[in-house]
């Protein structure tokens, strides 16, 4: 598990308050939304402000691929790497 990968998770927990999981307890590659993790459009919501707030990544809710960046964990780390503005 990569170290953003791990960031991801803890930050899913902690926006979430989600007390009974540990980042080991979620699977990378399944689902975030639904029979995976059981995440909501209410957490949805919650989860890309936490995202946009710690990575300085701008979410646009209307975008067709959103939906897609947010499927599970290697999904997130992947959008996250690629628009997280350059640490100088």
């Amino acid at each position: 598990m990569s170290r953003l990968q791990l960031e991801i998770k803890q930050l899913i927990i902690d926006a979430l308050g989600l007390e009974d999981i540990a980042p080991e307890d979620i699977v990378a590659d399944e689902p975030l939304f639904g029979d995976g993790l059981g995440l909501d459009s209410v957490d949805a919501l919650e989860l890309g402000l936490a995202i946009q707030k710690r990575f300085g990544i701008r979410i646009d809710a209307e975008a067709k691929d959103t939906r897609k960046h947010f499927a599970n964990v290697d999904s997130l780390t992947a959008f996250v790497e690629a628009n997280r503005p350059a640490v100088a």
